[in-house]
């Protein structure tokens, strides 16, 4: 579930090239496998659509009207992106935004002084550069890296792959200081969905949860998650998760990861989203939060990975 005008960008694109989007850098691929869309400001996956199974009529769906003057969202693909982007120096809202050194006000590794560094970390905004591009396993892979510290004593890269089965993005992380170091972060993946109050999560039954709507109370999820309304919750489990929005399911699978942070804005919406582009999707991060934060000693590194694959519900 894309704007309008990235997809007319991908539909320009034959194989591979660099272009401009929201008036920023993006890396487009649109190949016998499928398309992606990476933007280098946060090294960003913007737009995954896998060809296999087979289209169902092809990529080029009719569009979703938002109202409000909104910029038109286009169905297709796994992820989602906000209709208004902010413009520079601000974040897009959508696809798989990279939160680094820490996660929301988590802020263990932030080096300023009163620790009132940006919230999710400087990685987001920062600008990346395109190290490498290569084939893997009938697709892609890609490795980027900032092109400034973010940092003293951290550095992090960016690995994306991907192909006709799935998208597999990583965030490595390399100690080159000389002290132990708090780390958080997450993966915070927008995935589409046809309505997010008709979308069901299978494999968190049983898994204690921090439930950030109600000052971070500790709870047990009854049964499978039904999501019915807004929701803020960090869940202490390293299981596979299927999303089903009763459409189709999504394999989400986590490494290097034992939180899972499941949130949707319900009625308390961001300033770039409309209600009505709001109820296109669901976030299901790989992260690690207060329950998992990694402290990272001297020459060691850290891999922060999230698979995701089509599969069933069982």
């Amino acid at each position: 579930m894309i704007p309008q005008s990235l997809r007319a960008q991908l539909d320009a694109t034959e194989g591979r090239r660099q272009a401009e989007w929201a008036g920023r850098p993006v890396w487009l691929a649109r190949e016998a496998w499928g398309e992606l869309a990476v933007c280098l400001q946060g090294a960003q996956v913007l737009h995954f659509l896998s060809y296999a199974p087979p289209r169902a009529g092809g990529h080029r769906a009719s569009p979703v009207a938002t109202g409000n003057g909104e910029e038109a969202l286009v169905p297709g693909g796994w992820l989602w992106i906000t209709p208004t982007p902010q413009a520079l120096p601000g974040a897009i809202r959508g696809g798989i935004p990279l939160c680094w050194p820490w996660f929301a006000g988590e802020r263990g590794a932030d080096e300023s002084p009163d620790h009132s560094g940006p919230f999710h970390g400087p990685a987001r905004k920062a600008q990346w550069r395109l190290e490498a591009v290569d084939e893997h396993e009938g697709g892609v892979e890609l490795h980027l890296s900032p092109t400034e510290r973010l940092h003293s004593q951290l550095t992090p890269r960016a690995v994306i792959q991907a192909n006709a089965r799935r998208l597999h993005v990583e965030l490595i992380t390399e100690h080159v200081g000389e002290t132990p170091v708090k780390l958080s972060g997450a993966l915070h993946s927008y995935l589409a969905v046809a309505d997010s109050f008709a979308c069901r999560l299978e494999g968190l039954a049983g898994a204690r949860y921090l439930d950030k709507l109600a000052g971070f109370s500790e709870r047990e999820q009854q049964g499978e998650l039904a999501v019915r309304s807004g929701l803020d919750r960090i869940y202490h489990s390293n299981a596979e998760v299927v999303l089903d929005d009763g459409q189709h399911c999504l394999r989400i699978a986590r490494q290097g990861s034992d939180s899972v942070v499941v949130w949707h804005p319900g009625e308390v919406l961001p300033e770039d989203t409309s209600a009505e582009a709001a109820r296109r999707f669901l976030c299901v991060e790989s992260a690690n939060t207060r329950l998992d934060p990694v402290w990272l000693v001297p020459g060691a590194q850290h891999l922060l990975g999230t698979t995701l694959s089509l599969g069933n519900a069982s």
